[in-house]
């Protein structure tokens, strides 16, 4: 497979002398997955901050594992951007208020899915819960709590932002569900995360930019996933993780460390020179 072509842009240095968004993905950017975030990372978060600069996390995560990051860092008054930009919403005072959210109804998909994958893994999202599953997720693997349902139809009783497909070969699906108009990443060979169509973190990211006044061309990324490309794409600025696989790193301005070497840190405190 060829790699995609390196995007021409022309970036600029952020004005430090007005208020800049800072979009950072959590899991392998701020955060290695299963452990606490590093005092090297949460320093850096702290320094964009005293500086008058928005840090907005945006993640794949459902909400409450996005609410949980925002804890682990130690924020507070930070815009969360969840389930791939199906959800948005704004933590302040230990408490958090939706202000956009956007759902599918889920039956077709599921439906396609178990039948297509006998004994596949599905999971819906509940906004600020957790999870319906068919067949609970491994430890560890979804964000709050897991409800297994006892029909199959409890999976699409109301509509979901995030749609979870887990099992081997899950990516065969990908094409039948985007012809469904969904929008589908294949974050593992063996994991879909599909939300509604025409949704992304950049599209979710732009409206928050336009409610803090932050001007287009003062807003950086930081992230190492496919679902963080749109995000580069939005931003003036972005930086991909070092240890992110080479078709997302072609679509950022440059890279910085793996999440080993703390890499958001520099990343981070780059954005201040």
């Amino acid at each position: 497979m060829t790699s995609a072509p390196t995007p021409q842009r022309t970036t600029r240095p952020l004005d430090l002398m007005a208020p800049a968004l800072v979009a950072c993905d959590i899991d392998g950017t701020l955060i290695n997955t299963g452990q606490p975030p590093t005092a090297a990372v949460c320093a850096a978060i702290e320094r964009v901050r005293v500086a008058g600069h928005h840090v907005v996390l945006a993640t794949g995560r459902s909400l409450i594992g996005a609410l949980d990051a925002a804890v682990e860092l130690g924020l507070d008054d930070v815009w969360l951007v969840a389930s791939n930009g199906a959800v948005t919403a704004h933590l302040k005072g230990g408490g958090y208020q939706i202000t956009d959210l956007h759902g599918i109804e889920p039956e077709q998909a599921v439906r396609v899915a178990v039948e297509a994958m006998p004994g596949i893994r599905v999971a819906t999202e509940v906004v600020g819960v957790g999870y319906r599953v068919n067949i609970p997720f491994p430890d560890g693997e979804l964000n709050g709590d897991q409800h297994s349902v006892g029909v199959l139809e409890e999976l699409w009783a109301e509509p979901a932002p995030r749609l979870v497909i887990h099992g081997p070969a899950a990516f065969g699906l990908a094409p039948v569900l985007r012809a469904m108009r969904l929008t589908v990443i294949e974050t593992r060979s063996d994991w879909l995360d599909v939300t509604p169509p025409r949704l992304s973190k950049a599209t979710a990211l732009e409206q928050v930019r336009a409610e803090l006044g932050v001007e287009s061309w003062d807003t950086a990324a930081i992230g190492d996933g496919q679902n963080d490309v749109e995000m580069f794409r939005w931003a003036a600025r972005s930086v991909v993780m070092g240890h992110a696989p080479s078709h997302v790193q072609c679509y950022a301005d440059r890279a910085t460390g793996t999440i080993d070497d703390d890499g958001a840190a520099p990343a981070l405190l780059s954005l201040l020179s």
